[in-house]
């Protein structure tokens, strides 16, 4: 740290952890809070209970919860496949379209996600391609978002590798496939759980476009919640919000459990 009195530094830690209280801390346990209120009409809630949860569960929320779930796991493992593509084929050119190909990839990053979602209404409105009203627009609207963030970071990651062991192996003998195979995927794995990670807590939460393109049958966990607030009812939309964080979370330890050879390494 910067800061190299002990005095100092424990001035610097309890102002990182008064702004995290305040940033993140209070935001979620306001919504912790709401999500079991039966009446908040004062500084704190009161008759406290499981309610909210309760309808949440007989109710639509499993069916979101599912359509989250899966839009996120497919859309994101699409998205870990072209950008692996992607990363792969650009790392051996040159830096200038190098550069200029990487400000496409991140092209959609920098559009409004509502503007993502009514591009896709548009283009994909009318015959020859008509996909407003099915599944698969809001899966290539996840992918379009997501996609970006998943090249990037494996672009990252690819650039740290040494390229020691793919010269070894070609050296001896090894044939293009087999050394992708082999060598650098292995390598690539860290990055690869790192970016699927990403991707699908990206999806998990994401609202603007798909508010725009859903169709009535598949209907997301975060556009239920936002039905929900915009109906008035607050306290089943946090009880919705924590289910969402807390499945989503669940993954993400899942998917950081994974064995990895260059972690045992």
């Amino acid at each position: 740290m910067l800061v190299w009195s002990k005095t100092g530094r424990w001035l610097a830690w309890a102002l990182v952890a008064l702004l995290f209280c305040v940033v993140y801390g209070m935001p979620a346990s306001m919504i912790g809070l709401a999500s079991i209120s039966g009446q908040w009409n004062g500084i704190l809630p009161t008759h406290l209970n499981l309610h909210h949860y309760v309808n949440a569960v007989h109710g639509d929320s499993f069916e979101q919860l599912r359509a989250s779930i899966l839009t996120g796991v497919a859309a994101s493992a699409v998205a870990l496949i072209c950008g692996t593509w992607a990363a792969l084929a650009l790392r051996r050119v040159t830096p200038m379209p190098k550069r200029l190909l990487d400000a496409v990839f991140f092209i959609p990053s920098a559009v409004p996600s509502v503007s993502v979602g009514l591009g896709l209404l548009v283009s994909f409105s009318r015959p020859p391609v008509l996909l407003n009203g099915t599944t698969l627009i809001v899966l290539i609207a996840h992918f379009v978002l997501i996609s970006a963030f998943t090249y990037g970071n494996l672009s990252a990651g690819l650039a740290r590798l040494p390229a020691d062991f793919e010269q070894v192996a070609e050296s001896l003998g090894a044939r293009p496939f087999y050394r992708l195979r082999r060598v650098t995927l292995p390598l690539m794995t860290p990055y690869l759980i790192a970016a699927f990670s990403l991707s699908f807590a990206l999806s998990m939460g994401e609202l603007g476009a798909t508010v725009m393109v859903y169709p009535p049958g598949w209907v997301t966990l975060p556009v239920g919640i936002f039905a929900l607030s915009d109906r008035g009812a607050i306290f089943d939309a946090a009880a919705l919000t924590v289910i969402l964080a807390l499945c989503t979370l669940i993954v993400l330890i899942g998917l950081s459990r994974i064995p990895t050879k260059a972690s045992v390494r």
